[in-house]
């Protein structure tokens, strides 16, 4: 399926059957290899990461190629699945490199628009699930900004996301895009203790190391840029599984405890911030759906409705998450418990690709309003 710009065409919010199969999927695998008391276990032993989950959501399902072309190996789908995909590792708070290799760094690498060479070779090396690309960016970035690498590959990026579990790095420099291979000599990932460790961060650095050149200065701006905005459209629909889980959770949780003999969410003041949560979320994913149809087309308006889900999603994974922790009290305090993964999750989430401001202020430049 090729992508296709329509100026006039209404965006379609609804999911396909052919997306909802591809969730039930999804959800099974991780229902199977990625449950709570797994995800906590692995995150707290410090390598979080499941190389046989990652086998099996990469190539068995065949996640990882969605976006990339059916003739370089890929599925040939669009952002609307891989939006699907994300929903469901945002509901599991599943440690897996999807965002940031299948998502962003392959958007660049098809921003680049090489048929072949070594463009073509690593996009079907993702697409296989043999390699894991990671863009070697901080996770906070929100577009290119080559100055921290010279043209000699010496430098320090960071903290960048999936590092430590990524074969290759496509760093950008002041002379162009290059991947270099993690294990080359020259480069050192060296793990950071993050907030959400689900997600591990890492510092890169390079010392004159070697890796392919993939494209000019200018190319690999616009190719970063790309990646960077299809990873914060799609991150929206991962703060949509997140918030989605959280208030699942919470009104399961509410009609199963008691106090003064009838359920605690029977309570009027409880009943009415699940509803308000419930509209935030309902609101959420219009917008995170929005996002991911707008990638998929090649609308120009992209970048609003982008810069919209950003601005949106983040404080309600937050608020959701929050509130999954105080409505379940006590055990929501816990380690045992799951809310904290979630928590910590929309946490980090909520500054990733751009914080929220950043993005009310793209809203604003974009719609030629006064800036908040």
């Amino acid at each position: 399926m090729t992508a296709q710009t329509d100026t006039s065409r209404t965006p379609d919010l609804l999911y396909s059957q052919a997306e909802e199969d591809l969730r039930s999927a999804v959800r099974s695998l991780l229902t199977d290899r990625c449950d709570a008391p797994t995800v906590i276990a692995r995150s707290e032993s410090g390598t979080p990461y499941d190389p046989q989950l990652w086998k099996a959501l990469a190539t068995g399902i065949g996640a990882a190629g969605l976006l990339v072309p059916e003739k370089l190996g890929g599925q040939g789908a669009t952002h609307r699945e891989a939006a699907v995909v994300l929903e469901e590792l945002g509901r599991s708070a599943a440690p897996a490199p999807y965002l940031t290799s299948s998502v962003v760094a392959t958007e660049t690498l098809l921003a680049l628009g090489a048929e072949d060479g070594p463009v073509a070779g690593l996009l079907a090396e993702l697409a296989a699930g043999r390699k894991v690309a990671v863009l070697a960016v901080p996770f906070s970035a929100a577009s290119a900004d080559p100055a921290a690498v010279s043209a000699t590959l010496d430098g320090t990026l960071g903290p960048v996301a999936d590092a430590a579990a990524a074969d290759v790095l496509l760093v950008p420099t002041t002379d162009g895009l290059y991947a270099v291979a993690t294990d080359a000599a020259g480069v050192a990932v060296e793990p950071l203790v993050p907030l959400d460790l689900t997600r591990p961060l890492a510092d890169v650095t390079l010392t004159g190391a070697t890796g392919t050149r993939l494209a000019d200065a200018t190319a690999a701006r616009v190719a970063v840029d790309r990646g960077l905005l299809a990873g914060a459209g799609l991150l929206a629909s991962e703060q949509l599984g997140l918030a989605e889980w959280c208030l699942t959770e919470t009104v399961r949780h509410t009609k199963e405890r008691h106090q003064f003999n009838r359920p605690v969410g029977s309570f009027q003041s409880l009943k009415h911030r699940m509803a308000q949560l419930w509209l935030e979320v309902v609101s959420a994913r219009a917008a995170a759906r929005n996002a991911a149809d707008a990638l998929a087309t090649g609308s120009p308006d992209t970048p609003l409705a982008v810069a919209v889900a950003q601005a949106y999603c983040s404080r309600v994974a937050v608020r959701a998450a929050e509130e999954c922790v105080q409505l379940h009290g006590g055990i929501g305090m816990t380690w045992e418990h799951p809310a904290h993964l979630y928590l910590k999750r929309a946490k980090a989430d909520s500054i990733a690709y751009g914080t929220a401001g950043r993005h009310r202020e793209s809203v604003a430049g974009l719609m030629e309003l006064p800036a908040p």
